[in-house]
């Protein structure tokens, strides 16, 4: 059984922040469960840029207010508390942040924590070392 409270990851390299947004990863590749599991917080007055082109992305808003773009189709949704959206089809997409947003973020294959975004907001694929 692995447990944690999500306040025991703060300022440790599991606390990852940006000038965006802050994502504190409660579960790696590490964990060997076949996802990871992060709850990120996205500042409001933000807007990010992202496209996971290795990975399928879960998010389930549990707080906040903001728009979604799928910059593919020009869609867009209104992000409030109990949305949720899912990147199954690697969609480029834009987050426009009103009000702090809460979101509790599922990938696949599971991310390692290293990962940072590229210049086209991409992770790149990590295989986790049985020895990381």
């Amino acid at each position: 059984m692995y447990t944690l409270h999500i306040d025991d990851l703060n300022g440790t390299d599991r606390d990852v922040k940006d000038g965006h947004w802050r994502s504190r990863r409660m579960i790696l590749a590490k964990e060997k469960v076949g996802f990871s599991l992060h709850e990120t917080t996205l500042y409001a007055g933000q807007t990010s840029e992202f496209w996971y082109a290795n990975h399928v992305e879960a998010v389930y808003c549990v707080g906040g207010k903001g728009t979604l773009t799928n910059l593919e189709t020009g869609e867009k949704h209104q992000i409030t508390d109990g949305f949720l959206y899912l990147l199954d089809g690697h969609e480029k997409h834009r987050l426009e942040i009103e009000e702090e947003c809460r979101m509790i973020c599922v990938f696949n294959p599971p991310v390692t924590g290293r990962e940072v975004h590229d210049e086209n907001g991409v992770y790149p694929v990590i295989i986790e070392d049985d020895d990381a």
